[in-house]
């Protein structure tokens, strides 16, 4: 097996570790005394849920509805899957907000809402609250993405325009019981966090949201209506989102049934039955991708090969340029610019969902061939990092990782390979 062969295989027996299906059954179980249950759900892997939880739970199902990100579907009977925008929210995510606040303050108080969430829940379920727009919303989402912001500063601020968000979607069922599964895409796996919370208390306010448009130099750039609502919220003109101690959360229990450590630890494993010896870096990866890149090139010098470094979390990328990639094609192009000639490595990094950025790519595998094969084919790897342009580079150079759709959703994985 070559270590390209080799970062795929261990890339794939991370995701098998992370499939939705056995997860599910694990651990959903639903009380007898709920006759009726309204199966709602968003997130990329929320149509898998759905399916999974209408083998598990069948006839009692009153209703349902789960959002998707596009490509993302699932065939369930009983349960209405859509399709949404992602990362970007648009109108089918409006729409899709709209049914699942409906459906929610349907239940009666003997029924049981079960959510189902995962990673891209919160651009799938835009609700903005009157009078911003889905336009002002779209806007200040591409700022907050293209500054760097991290995915709790970002959802701090989704939560304060939202009607659906931090535990909104709770307060809309209550007085029904509320049970959510939840998958986390999030570092650390704060509830509030994941998919922005639509079932959890929010520790943040409207000063918190204010301040992050502020650190990250945006409070002058978003639409007006977006600074006066903070400036009102924070004046406590606006109700607040649902915080931790209110009551209705006597009625929610949330389950995290997966989440990075499922990935890493059989990410671990498999290296090891390869013959490498893996060493797990961090399961909370964070920062700029490139600098992360750097780093974890430097640490995999100083082990002893045949060795794999092993990381999971979330990078960041800060945009500049006017090119096409993601955070794990950053990280990718970054690392591969690191590698001297004589460096026997193999860099893999890639988003567990499939996806990464706005592109059709997971990430990519990287070697120190790779900026000499982006050379050849025309394409300069300083200068497409320069432009945010890793998506190009890496496709010129052979080393995009493309899978599709793995309808799960655990952050991303790296793996340095050294033989």
């Amino acid at each position: 097996m070559t270590p390209r062969e080799a970062a795929r295989s261990i890339m794939e027996s991370a995701l098998a570790a992370g499939d939705v299906a056995p997860l599910v059954r694990r651990h959903l179980r639903v009380d007898p005394r709920h006759a009726r249950v309204h199966v709602l759900g968003c997130g990329k892997a929320s149509g898998v849920m759905a399916a999974v939880a209408e083998e598990v739970v069948g006839d009692r199902i009153a209703d349902g509805f789960v959002v998707v990100k596009d490509g993302h579907g699932a065939r369930v009977p009983r349960v209405e899957v859509a399709e949404a925008g992602h990362p970007v929210p648009d109108e089918r995510g409006l729409a899709a907000s709209a049914r699942l606040l409906e459906l929610a303050r349907s239940a009666r108080e003997d029924d049981l809402v079960l959510f189902l969430v995962s990673g891209g829940g919160s651009a799938l379920t835009p609700a903005p609250a009157p009078p911003i727009t889905l336009a002002e919303k779209q806007e200040v989402t591409r700022l907050l993405l293209a500054s760097g912001a991290t995915i709790g500063e970002l959802n701090a601020v989704r939560k304060h325009l939202s009607l659906f968000k931090g535990g909104q979607l709770a307060r809309a069922a209550w007085p029904a019981t509320v049970l959510t599964l939840a998958l986390s895409d999030v570092v650390g796996d704060p509830l509030d966090v994941i998919a922005s919370g639509p079932t959890a208390p929010d520790p943040t306010t409207f000063a918190d949201a204010r301040e992050v448009l502020v650190r990250r130099g945006l409070a002058g750039r978003v639409p007006a209506s977006i600074a006066r609502r903070f400036e009102a919220g924070a004046r406590g003109e606006i109700e607040e989102t649902p915080k931790p101690g209110d009551r209705l959360f006597g009625r929610v229990t949330t389950i995290v049934i997966g989440n990075n450590g499922l990935i890493t630890d059989a990410a671990v494993a498999r290296a090891g039955r390869l013959g490498f010896q893996p060493h797990l870096a961090t399961r909370e990866l964070q920062g700029e991708a490139r600098d992360v890149a750097r780093d974890l090139v430097a640490r995999a010098r100083r082990l002893e090969p045949p060795a794999c470094l092993i990381a999971g979390g979330e990078t960041t990328v800060t945009v500049r340029g006017r090119g096409k990639g993601g955070r794990c094609q950053e990280f990718a192009l970054s690392a591969a610019l690191e590698l001297l000639p004589t460096d026997r490595m193999t860099i893999l990094a890639a988003g567990t969902d499939g996806t990464d950025g706005p592109t059709d790519a997971a990430g990519a595998i990287v070697d120190a061939g790779s900026v000499g094969r982006g050379a050849a084919a025309g394409a300069d790897a300083r200068q497409a990092l320069r432009d945010n342009d890793a998506y190009r580079f890496l496709g010129a150079s052979g080393d995009l990782l493309v899978s599709g759709p793995t309808r799960t959703n655990l952050l991303d994985l790296y793996v340095v390979l050294r033989s």
